[in-house]
């Protein structure tokens, strides 16, 4: 079943407020990463290590939240194609990609940028 112009809107809505949220998140990441220095980035009192495990630790928190940077540009790229989506052809926003069954709604609103009817295999 294709979805109606009000449920097409209020997911529109939702896919919008993502996108901000996603977008300021990362700004402000960019900001705290430009203005700190690294001891301030690790939250150290000093610059120095004070073992080995410390900067472990350190380097395993930089690698976090790269990672968790690049999940959330990622994110927003869906989402943004998801808006393309839309816009460009609201009739077919919420048709899977693989089987060109329609989305559940269900899923939809959960995942708003959704391609497919199912989670893909990770």
């Amino acid at each position: 079943m294709a979805l109606t112009e009000e449920q097409r809107q209020r997911l529109e809505r939702r896919l919008q407020e993502e996108r901000e949220r996603l977008s300021n998140m990362l700004e402000r990441k960019r900001e705290r990463r430009e203005g700190a220095s690294p001891q301030d980035r690790t939250g150290a009192l000093t610059s120095m290590p004070s073992h080995m495990a410390d900067l472990g630790t350190d380097t395993m928190q930089q690698e976090l939240s790269a990672s968790n940077t690049a999940r959330m540009s990622n994110q927003l790229a869906e989402i943004d194609a998801a808006l393309e989506r839309l816009y460009r052809e609201p009739e077919r926003y919420g048709i899977c990609e693989d089987t060109g069954d329609p989305i559940p709604l269900e899923r939809l609103e959960l995942i708003p940028w959704a391609r497919t009817c199912e989670q893909a295999d990770a």
